[in-house]
C-alpha cells in the first residue's frame, strides 16, 4: 500500500511540476492519457532514483563533499533526464527540454513531493 501511495504522490508532484516548469511537458491527446502517463513517468522516476542514486552517492561521494552538497541538484536533473530518456524509449508524451528545465523540474518535484509527503501520515512515523 506504501508504494501505491508514493507513485501517487510522485505522479501527483510531477503533475505540478508541469504546470509550474516550462519546458517540461505532458502531450498526451486527452487527460485521461496524460494522467497516464505521469503515473508511468512517475513510477519510471522512482526506479531510477531507487535504483541509480545510491550507487551515484557512493562513487561521487567526493563531489558532495566538495561542494557541500550541491552536486545533489546536479545528480538530480540529469536522473531526471534519464527519466525522460525512458519515457521517449517507451513512446510516452513526457519531454524535457533541456537541462535547465530538468534541474527546476528536480527541485519542484523534490519540494512538492516533500510538501505532500506532509499532509499524507506515514504509518512508521510515531509522533
Amino acid at each position: 500500500m506504501g508504494f501505491l501511495i508514493r507513485l501517487a504522490v510522485n505522479a501527483v508532484a510531477l503533475w505540478i511540476t508541469t504546470l509550474i516548469v516550462s519546458g517540461i511537458d505532458v502531450t498526451g491527446d486527452t487527460a485521461t492519457s496524460n494522467a497516464l502517463t505521469l503515473v508511468i513517468v512517475a513510477l519510471i522516476f522512482g526506479l531510477v532514483n531507487a535504483v541509480l542514486k545510491p550507487v551515484i552517492k557512493v562513487v561521487g561521494c567526493v563531489f558532495y563533499l566538495l561542494t557541500l552538497g550541491l552536486f545533489a541538484l546536479v545528480v538530480n536533473a540529469l536522473l531526471f533526464l534519464l527519466t525522460d530518456w525512458l519515457a521517449q524509449q517507451l513512446d510516452l508524451p513526457f519531454v524535457i527540454d533541456g537541462f535547465w528545465p530538468a534541474f527546476w523540474g528536480a527541485i519542484v518535484m523534490a519540494v512538492v513531493g516533500w510538501l505532500i509527503s506532509l499532509v499524507i501520515p506515514d504509518k512508521y512515523d510515531r509522533r
